[in-house]
């Protein structure tokens, strides 16, 4: 089996950052009144910055295919082209398109000489780190000689305020105040839009290529209800009822696409779920806290922060938070794609140096699964 190394980084924001106080101005006001939510979530969350493929006037500017292009696009150069890939691997939670799969979408606005191998990865913010595990085993068993592997999400349109008229006008025909659930308000304060890209082969490649040493997944949905979900919404059971078991009228009046979590769930479960299956990682592959030189937390929000911290203490586990690195307060939450522009920052640092350790930690609170990996700096 081959070693497996993470030789080029490329990522892409699309537009100017957009600051908290421009948010609603661009994503617009529901029912043409202020969030009540807004200020209070991006209190907690502690994000200042963060991105939008949807200009000052509305107008969408990348779909996601798009922006996966572009970010590819920033990882390939002179050493490495697109006509060179042979695996393309992309995770994503907001495709654009329920069929073709997304890496497919991606392919066709590709220059790739060849047919090539695709795979796409669905779910929350572990879409991108199964698409890189694929990509991982694809290399290390030989099976492909590189693998391009991204995490990338279009969310902003999701969130814009004309997504929720019907559902405004069907509350006002009930006689209900016109206010969305906070279920949905919150999300639209806490996700943005961008993409990383990862470039893997089975030798290193100029300085500071990181090994990929392992990477363990783990999944709660045996024990705990979906906290985080789309295309549906949730019955009295805590079951989930598909959008393709709706009228068509209720898509609109009910806001069946938006986004929604269910805060409650994800205060009790997210923290302790993420430790505990980082601990029994560290312990199936005999590592140790005090080998780790960066510790990279795929956190949504700034309020988990010290919860986490605190947490890991609690389970006995000790990483200084000199160690964590994060550009959460710059890029904003990016789902998928958060993880792979940390890497990508910290990679292209200077700070790096041969030998160096590199955790990663990412939660995903659709269903409660998580990923941890280990980097070593060649």
């Amino acid at each position: 089996m081959k070693n497996v190394y993470i030789t080029k980084t490329g990522h892409f924001l699309p537009n100017e950052p957009v600051s908290n106080d421009e948010m609603e101005k661009r994503l617009g006001m529901i029912d043409d009144q202020p969030s009540r939510a807004r200020r209070i979530v991006l209190r907690n969350n502690g994000i200042k910055e963060r991105y939008y493929a949807v200009d000052s006037h509305g107008n969408i500017t990348h779909n996601n295919a798009q922006l996966t292009r572009e970010t590819i696009k920033n990882l390939c150069d002179s050493d490495f082209s697109e006509k060179e890939i042979e695996l393309l691997s992309c995770g994503t939670s907001t495709p654009d398109n329920l069929l073709p799969s997304h890496a497919s979408m991606v392919h066709g606005l590709l220059d790739t000489q060849d047919s090539i191998e695709l795979n796409t990865a669905s779910g929350v913010c572990c879409s991108g780190m199964s698409a890189l595990k694929y990509g991982f085993l694809s290399v290390k068993s030989d099976s492909t000689k590189n693998a391009i592997c991204t995490g990338t999400e279009r969310v902003s349109t999701w969130m814009q305020s004309r997504k929720f008229d019907k559902e405004v006008e069907n509350l006002k025909s009930l006689e209900e105040q016109p206010i969305i659930g906070f279920k949905k308000d919150f999300l639209r304060w806490m996700l943005s839009d961008g993409g990383g890209a990862f470039l893997l082969e089975d030798k290193p490649r100029g300085e500071n290529s990181l090994r990929i040493d392992w990477m363990q997944a783990y999944s709660f949905a045996h024990e705990l209800e979906a906290c985080m979900y789309a295309g549906g919404d949730k019955n009295e059971d805590g079951s989930l009822k598909p959008w393709s078991e709706y009228e068509p009228a209720e898509w609109l009046s009910e806001s069946v696409f938006s986004l929604k979590q269910d805060v409650k769930i994800l205060d009790k479960h997210v923290v302790p779920k993420a430790v505990s299956s980082m601990k029994d990682a560290f312990e199936k592959n005999n590592l140790k806290e005090e080998e780790i030189d960066y510790f990279l937390p795929h956190i949504s929000s700034f309020y988990f922060e010290e919860r986490l911290s605190n947490e890991m203490i609690n389970q006995g586990i000790s990483i200084p938070k000199e160690k964590w690195f994060t550009n959460l307060e710059r890029v904003g939450n990016v789902g998928s794609a958060s993880i792979y522009l940390m890497i990508n920052e910290l990679k292209n640092s200077g700070k790096l140096k041969k030998g160096d350790k590199v955790v990663a930690m990412v939660p995903e609170s659709g269903r409660f699964s998580y990923f941890h990996i280990l980097f070593t700096v060649c």
